[in-house]
């Protein structure tokens, strides 16, 4: 059964809402009402609601999030909803929840909202918050900023795998960078908008890019963001009637045509020792991909115009351009290097500027991809837009390459 796309709604990923005095529920509410004024649905037509989220508990002391949801509206005084966690990746499986149930034939209309507030407590703070999606107490031990860490370790196991000296992986994940910010400049609801790049800052200059971990530096790294991000998933019954009221075609509303979704285990080094011998690095994230191009009738990355990958440092859209099919296992640096990931490349990669120019409100990141990958192919993505664009690719991640999701969105 096809799973339509048809509208949603992103907060501004610059704001600070605790700054504002406002709170989880606030961002979820602007969010959930939001995707319905884009799409002109009452809110009594939704049946059903699936919440994204990593750690409200730890961030904003908060749990319950789909009672959250139930008191936005009277309307939903007695919706269903789930809640669903996946580290990074949290929206990416609250979606693949809703699916299932339209799938399923239980409902023909859902709401997936993603949401994380995270920018009301200190960096330090923040980052063990988020250390919570590593294997606590296992990996990562004593590092103040866990992530980091452990994508800086993933790093060095890149250039020693690929063969590339320091210089040649700094250009390529230097390259990454400028690109996402580039493109975030561009969005209107990117955190880093306004911000200015000197010459130089995306390069190994200490005082301009100061080193976080290892050969991660601050512009390799995704922000720490507030942020909701809402899709409504419809049924082929309820996309041809929805289409009819608004004097359309359901052939011309975006659909779910593909997926993906793998898990790995849960330390990095094991998922390190399963790579051994192989030509990915991450087995499990190649097979997702390939999933997802089986099920959407695709070969592969010709078929795509645009993708929406994981960013949270530039090592990790690196590692994802080979297992997407861009270029053969551990040619990754080709793709960066031969232009091909360029704004006005042959395959755009993070027109909205990914988590490192947009903002990676954690449990809202899979939702506002799937948001943008429906916006592309409908041409609705204003200076984000990748012109023609019909077939878009999304991949999110949760943990250190823990869990995968692919969604593959054509109109």
């Amino acid at each position: 059964m096809t799973v339509h796309v048809l509208g949603g709604h992103q907060t501004d990923f610059a704001r600070n809402w605790t700054k504002e005095g406002l709170g989880v529920y606030d961002l979820l509410r602007e969010s959930a009402l939001g995707a319905l004024a884009d799409t002109g649905i009452d809110p009594a037509e939704v049946e059903v609601a699936h919440v994204g989220n990593l750690a409200a508990e730890l961030f904003c002391g908060q749990a319950q999030l789909g009672g959250m949801v139930a008191a936005i509206d009277p309307a939903w005084a007695m919706l269903p909803t789930s809640r669903h966690e996946a580290a990074c990746a949290s929206g990416s499986v609250a979606a693949l929840a809703a699916m299932a149930d339209i799938e399923a034939g239980r409902y023909d209309l859902a709401l997936v909202t993603g949401v994380e507030l995270m920018r009301g407590v200190g960096a330090q703070e923040a980052a063990q918050h988020l250390g919570s999606a590593a294997w606590v107490g296992r990996e990562a031990v004593g590092a103040a900023f866990p992530w980091p860490s452990l994508f800086a370790e993933l790093a060095d196991v890149v250039a020693e795998r690929d063969g590339l000296d320091d210089e040649r992986l700094g250009a390529n994940l230097a390259r990454i960078a400028e690109i996402n910010h580039g493109n975030g400049l561009r969005n209107p609801l990117a955190q880093t908008r306004g911000w200015s790049f000197p010459d130089g800052c995306f390069g190994p200059d200490d005082v301009l890019n100061p080193p976080v971990e290892g050969r991660l530096r601050k512009y390799d790294c995704g922000r720490i963001t507030d942020g909701a991000a809402s899709v409504l998933l419809a049924s082929p019954r309820y996309a041809k009637e929805y289409a009819r009221r608004h004097g359309r075609s359901a052939d011309d509303l975006p659909k779910i045509t593909g997926w993906g979704h793998r898990s790995a285990p849960m330390l990095l080094a094991d998922k390190l020792a399963l790579a051994e011998g192989r030509p990915y690095l991450f087995p499990h994230l190649r097979q997702a991909a390939l999933d997802a191009y089986r099920r959407a009738g695709v070969a592969g990355p010709d078929d795509l115009d645009v993708i929406e990958t994981h960013d949270c440092f530039t090592i990790t859209e690196y590692a994802a351009l080979d297992h997407l099919g861009l270029t053969q296992p551990g040619q990754a640096h080709r793709a960066i290097e031969e232009g091909v990931i360029e704004r006005d490349g042959p395959l755009p990669v993070n027109p909205s500027g990914g988590l490192i120019g947009l903002g990676h409100p954690v449990g809202a990141t899979g939702a506002r991809m799937l948001l943008d990958a429906a916006h592309q192919v409908t041409g609705e993505a204003g200076e984000c837009q990748v012109e023609g664009a019909r077939t878009a690719l999304t991949l999110n991640i949760g943990g250190s390459c823990t869990t995968v999701a692919i969604f593959v969105v054509s109109r």
